[in-house]
């Protein structure tokens, strides 16, 4: 229930916009109060007067409206609520918010706010998929704005792909999780993340392209539900999420070690992309050109991590792997899963050609006793949702 809960909702302009005004009502039943914000361009496709009827409420739609400006409105609403969330969020207004625009009342009060915000993306494919929408995501999502969907599916310009809305369950679902105590309330899960670094030299190093985004939107979704997330993470691009406790680890060994100390844990997630072997004989100076040809590097295993948590004497009652492949994807992960011990793979393609290793967005296979399950292509902020949720239905 949300009772009590005070949710700003700006609607921005898109075909998708009818949907808030359900998203308003089921918001309402739920015990949330709902006011509502309207874009210039949301008043093309629903009208001033329904969004008030269902919300009950005052709409606000204009900057400078002296009645409400006499008092700083745009500051007040800003902060008066307990979430704000945007939906749909058009690829103009998740730009305009990426830049820092504030050009009308709705990306005013989201650039003078400290209240969490929520956004719910809608657009046509090829909007979502330009080069230009997906650096707008990521600085969203560096900047702490948690993403809902898109979804995949049949769009109303004819056109079939990513960035239909989420369904208004989904939205409920989130907002309900970022808003009261989860599923996972008083639960301890352990996330790896990122890349680790295996020195050549002090300055020289063996890594992969891992950014860490998909670990850090796992944390993020874990907390969301109310765990206790302790985050292990290697030298990522991205930054861990707030509200969890962070234990850095560059190395392999590092990490093993870190991850040892986190158990007993009700729940791994081992998202990390962890270097199967470090260097041996790694100089303890940098290592010079000379007359003596190419240097010869030694390598050695690392710890494996994931077969070591699946094992443990500490072992959680649930431990998921990450299995990264180029070929082969469900047969190589399906007899990972087997090899380690863990309980649930999920397995992606990160072959050159997917966009997937550093990108946006992931399509994983969850691999599990009972089979496989493929999961459409998904922000990677949707994939940890599904995931989390996942695994407080399994930990229920």
């Amino acid at each position: 229930m949300l009772t009590g809960q005070r949710i700003l909702l700006i609607i921005g302009g898109g075909i998708a916009a009818f949907r808030a005004l359900e998203l308003i009502r089921r918001l309402r039943d739920r015990g949330a109060t709902v006011t509502p914000v309207l874009t210039a361009a949301a008043e093309e496709f629903v009208t001033p007067l329904s969004v008030s009827a269902l919300a009950a409420s005052k709409i606000y739609r204009d900057l400078f409206d002296l009645t409400d400006e006499a008092e700083m409105g745009h500051i007040e609403l800003s902060r008066s609520a307990d979430l704000i969330v945007v939906a749909p969020a058009t690829a103009n207004l998740m730009a305009r918010m990426a830049s820092g625009i504030a050009d009308d009342l709705a990306t005013t009060l989201l650039l003078a706010t400290d209240t969490p915000v929520m956004i719910a993306p809608a657009m046509n494919v090829r909007m979502w998929e330009h080069v230009a929408t997906r650096r707008n995501l990521a600085t969203l999502i560096a900047d702490g704005v948690t993403v809902i969907g898109p979804e995949e599916g049949a769009m109303a310009c004819g056109e079939y792909g990513p960035g239909r809305l989420s369904e208004v369950s989904q939205i409920i679902d989130a907002i309900t999780a970022r808003l009261t105590d989860g599923p996972l309330t008083g639960r301890h899960v352990v996330v790896t993340s990122g890349p680790t670094h295996e020195p050549i030299d002090p300055v020289r190093y063996i890594a992969n392209r891992s950014s860490g985004a998909q670990g850090a939107a796992i944390g993020a979704a874990l907390r969301d539900l109310g765990a206790r997330v302790t985050f292990v993470t290697g030298p990522a691009e991205v930054a861990p999420p707030d509200g969890v406790a962070v234990v850095r680890a560059d190395t392999a060994r590092a990490m093993f070690d870190a991850v040892r100390a986190a158990l007993p844990a009700d729940a791994a997630v081992m998202a990390a992309a962890v270097a199967d072997w470090h260097v041996e004989n790694a100089g303890a100076q940098k290592i010079k050109k000379g007359d003596g040809g190419l240097p010869s590097l030694t390598f050695a295993e690392n710890p494996d991590i994931l077969a070591w948590v699946s094992g443990a004497e500490a072992r959680p009652p649930l431990v998921v792997g990450f299995a990264a492949e180029t070929e082969d994807v469900i047969a190589h992960a399906t007899a990972k899963r087997a090899r380690k011990g863990c309980d649930w793979i999920l397995a992606n393609d990160v072959s050159p050609g997917s966009g997937i290793m550093g990108g946006s967005e992931n399509a994983v296979t969850l691999i599990t006793a009972e089979g496989a399950e493929t999961w459409p292509r998904l922000s990677k902020q949707e994939t940890a949702r599904r995931l989390a949720r996942r695994i407080a239905d399994h930990l229920a």
